[in-house]
């Protein structure tokens, strides 16, 4: 009788929490310390929901949204309520969708008052590209969460100036990726000759393939030659379907926004078997993280020195991070 061996390594980020009234204890909250108290933060992208989960995350970094933020043309100019949940901490934003006019008015405005001002976008792919060469005119930091686009030539335009730019914003996942290369380095061919399944759920108004999945399964094929790889386009079975999504184990409240990957290695013969598991339920991993390249950001402008375009992975290794108490 064949024994198979089953090693289930997960990392589960679910970003709903339960607070329970009768713990007393203070919450904390891993964030880079906050360097001026003049630092405004751009947030350019609401009413959509991934920009106004960041725009709460800055509030509960204790972070000032600037009053001002870009949106989309189709969008009709409003005020909107930012209101943090776990703070009560809200400001007022006003939502404009002509990129030059806010430019020439109500950014030049802050500037007038001695703000500084960075800028993160969450808007469309669309996007993307020209609202890079703008940042690049304006002189704007920023913190690019936005993906799609035309990347090659977004690294292009801004060169020279400081920004965060990354596929994605997500610390824990960064640092799981991170941890994912070395081990490639450290012990190529690990898993020589393993045949690699990957499945990721998101919401069904996602037609790729995921970007984090996309660079796991990198690593991965890494591990498993020579004699094994993975076609990510060809063989990642996607889920984007809200009944099939909720029986591979998404919670139905998050139906709208997660990101469930399961990828498993299985040996040659079948009797040993390797899963990785990362599970977000939400947008606020990915908008905490943003907060916290903000902040790492300003430090670099503050520093001076040449400008340098960053990724998530110096944010992780800034060693910034510390407990705030909330």
């Amino acid at each position: 009788m064949i024994r198979t061996l089953l090693v289930v390594v997960t990392l589960i980020v679910a970003t709903t929490a339960f607070v329970n009234p009768s713990l007393k204890a203070p919450t904390k909250v891993c964030a880079p310390t906050s360097t001026a108290l003049n630092l405004r933060v751009m947030i350019n992208g609401m009413p959509g929901p991934m920009a106004t989960a960041v725009a709460e995350a800055c509030l509960r970094k204790g972070l000032t949204l600037a009053p001002y933020g870009l949106t989309g043309p189709d969008i009709k100019p409003q005020a909107v309520k930012v209101l943090d949940p776990d703070t009560g901490k809200f400001q007022y934003v006003d939502l404009i969708n002509d990129r030059e006019g806010l430019g020439k008015t109500k950014l030049a405005e802050m500037r007038a008052e001695k703000d500084d001002i960075v800028a993160i976008d969450y808007t469309h792919p669309s996007a993307v590209n020209e609202n890079a060469q703008w940042y690049k005119r304006e002189g704007l930091p920023f913190v690019m969460g936005t993906t799609g686009g035309d990347r090659d030539q977004l690294m292009n335009d801004v060169d020279g100036m400081n920004a965060v730019i990354a596929p994605n914003m997500g610390k824990q996942i960064v640092a799981m990726q991170r941890a994912l290369e070395n081990l490639e380095r450290d012990f190529p061919s690990a898993f020589c000759g393993y045949k690699l399944s990957v499945t990721e759920s998101h919401q069904k108004t996602k037609a790729d393939t995921s970007g984090t999945a996309k660079a796991v399964i990198e690593s991965i094929n890494g591990l498993t030659k020579p004699g094994s790889s993975f076609d990510v386009e060809t063989e990642t079975k996607l889920i984007r379907d809200d009944e099939e999504s909720i029986a591979f184990g998404v919670p139905p409240e998050h139906i709208n926004g997660h990101a469930h990957h399961t990828y498993t290695l299985t040996s040659p013969d079948s009797t040993v078997t390797f899963q990785l598991q990362h599970n977000v339920n939400g947008r606020r991993v990915y908008a905490e993280g943003s907060a916290d390249a903000v902040k790492f950001l300003f430090s670099k402008v503050i520093e001076g020195g040449e400008p340098k375009i960053y990724n998530m992975i110096d944010v992780l290794e800034s060693g910034s991070m510390e407990d705030v108490i909330v």
